[in-house]
């Protein structure tokens, strides 16, 4: 008798769960909070059940424990970040009615609602599928958003082929299954589908029980790796001639995350495994998706990611794999690779006579605080001109379209409302990025969004004393080792390891293309720049002509760093 395969508790769920019905239904009916298995399955509908951590010791009148306070996270899957006017409105609208009065620009193109109650959800999940996007699988054991490169370059077609492909793979890998509709658009009169009724539908792509883990897909060009390419589970790197996409480089293994107290877990950068041309993409990547699936680790979580398979297995078996999927051999990858990244903040031309202008929004955040107004500016503008948007990987928003005579009302507007233009920030801060961490993510242990804008204030005033400050920094940080804000690939990495304190990682850089290393381990969120300083004084005084901060670090190494930048 053949040994029996273990599975993974959330595999049972998934298996158990009627095509990732459960009892979401019978549950949304309720003031409670979801069960352990339906708040998994919730998270494959888009939905992450938290609670709010800064009120956990909140007392009642009679001085008992209030308990935790549930509320939920809603995120909309927008393939490229690409949004219009109305989708983005109403997005506000949404924030405004059914959530904290915040909406959130990721750092995978998407938007989320934040402190949605259990009473409302349902009406957001329906209210963001009237604006024709969805929440269905930005979250789960299923592709994520699919990202691409979000510049609106209207004279160069590659752009748009790019845009077309991340559409069409969103789609093609969608989930099939009718839960997603039975439970979250139909009316309080609609009918429901019962365990007695349910009859499951085919998901060509992801079987009965999904995918191991989450899989995330982006594309980019060479010139411009704004999304990250080598952090993804498959990524799709353009070979652009005459301004049209010849092919793909396909790259496959990539992502972050790890739990340090387990050493099988470790970050990995994508691998080149073949050339594709346009029209085999599609394909190709089911094949990459159903080889995950068949194959990736459905015990162990921790280690299900396809960076673990193809680790595993070796790459040469996991290119054999794929071929025998798609059916036939392909060849081997160009010799082209990522040369840089452009954050796309400021006034540029689009090629057709328009423009687009990039607004840095700090940590993402939507809102209106003090004297920065950010949502009712961008309220504001979309609302006179009408113009489509995009939502970029450093969390900042792309207003598209815009006539050139209308340049200077818009900066108006702008500056009334207290955004800052790209000539009026500096480097670091375009390029620093963070996950929402406390006070929402149940996995947070460190301050994030909330700590990141007070850290580049401070490094600012000493890259300002050192005289570097018109350098190009990047700075990602995240409230937990699990790398939502990609931390192990920048300049400078803070990652959150235990209560209040970070893991520093230097030696990445801007580009995507290096992995970081640990610096120094353990450091309490008030001494972080305290800690950097050393290291940005020996590259100002050792750097060689041209190079990074990144480049410097990596070529120093950690030992070098701590002997003469301590």
């Amino acid at each position: 008798m053949s040994e029996e395969v273990k599975r993974s508790k959330i595999e049972v769920i998934k298996e158990n769960s009627r095509q990732l019905r459960g009892t979401l239904a019978e549950e949304l009916q309720n003031n409670h909070e979801f069960g352990g298995d339906s708040e998994q399955l919730l998270k494959m509908h888009g939905i992450y059940q938290q609670d709010d951590r800064d009120h956990r010791k909140d007392k009642n009148e009679d001085g008992t424990a209030k308990g935790k306070q549930f509320i939920f996270m809603v995120r909309t899957a927008v393939p490229g970040g690409k949004v219009t006017a109305k989708q983005f409105l109403d997005h506000l609208d949404l924030c405004e009615k059914y959530g904290n009065g915040t909406l959130r620009v990721t750092t995978r193109q998407g938007f989320q609602l934040h402190g949605v109650i259990k009473t409302n959800l349902k009406a957001a999940v329906k209210g963001i599928n009237d604006t024709l996007l969805t929440t269905l699988a930005a979250c789960g054991d299923v592709k994520r958003n699919v990202m691409a490169c979000p510049a609106p370059i209207k004279n160069n077609p590659a752009h748009d082929q790019m845009q077309a492909l991340a559409d069409e793979l969103a789609e093609h890998l969608k989930p099939r299954t009718t839960a997603y509709h039975e439970i979250w658009l139909t009316d309080e009169n609609g009918e429901r589908t019962n365990v007695a009724e349910f009859k499951p539908v085919e998901e060509p792509v992801y079987g009965a029980l999904y995918l191991p883990r989450k899989f995330k897909i982006g594309l980019a060009v060479p010139e411009d790796n704004c999304i990250d390419l080598y952090t993804h589970d498959l990524g799709f790197l353009a070979i652009v001639e005459n301004n049209q996409v010849l092919g793909y480089n396909v790259l496959v293994g990539g992502g972050m995350g790890k739990t340090p107290a387990a050493e099988k877990t470790f970050v990995a950068l994508a691998k080149p495994m073949a050339f594709v041309r346009p029209d085999q993409a599609i394909a190709v990547a089911e094949a990459v998706v159903k080889v995950q699936r068949d194959f990736g680790n459905r015990e162990d979580r921790k280690v299900a990611r396809l960076k673990y398979l193809i680790h595993n297995q070796g790459l040469d078996w996991f290119k054999a794999k794929v071929e025998e999927y798609y059916g036939q051999s392909l060849p081997a990858p160009r010799d082209v690779d990522v040369t840089d990244v452009d954050d796309h903040i400021g006034w540029h031309e689009q090629g057709d006579g328009k423009l687009f202008l990039g607004i840095n929004i700090e940590c993402g955040r939507i809102k209106d605080e003090g004297p920065l107004r950010i949502k009712t500016a961008l309220r504001a503008l979309l609302n006179k001109y009408g113009m489509a948007t995009r939502l970029t990987a450093l969390q900042a928003v792309i207003l598209c379209d815009i006539d050139p005579g209308d340049k200077a009302a818009i900066s108006q507007t702008l500056a009334d409302h207290g955004i800052k233009q790209d000539h009026e920030l500096t480097l670091i801060r375009r390029y620093a990025i963070a996950c929402p961490a406390f006070p929402t993510c149940g996995l947070a242990v460190t301050e994030s969004e909330r700590t990141l804008p007070g850290v580049i204030d401070r490094l600012e005033v000493e890259m300002a004393r050192l005289g570097i400050l018109s350098d190009r920094i990047s700075v990602h940080m995240t409230g937990c080792p699990n790398g939502c804000a990609r931390p192990y690939t920048p300049d400078i990495g803070f990652v959150g390891k235990t209560l209040g304190k970070y893991t520093i990682y230097l030696g990445g850089n801007v580009q995507g293309t290096r992995l970081a290393y640990v610096y120094k381990d353990l450091i309490p969120e008030a001494e972080i720049v305290t800690a950097v300083t050393p290291a940005l004084n020996y590259y100002k005084a050792n750097r060689m002509a041209g190079e990074s901060f990144g480049d410097f670090c990596h070529r120093k190494g950690a030992d070098d760093l701590h002997q003469h930048g301590s």
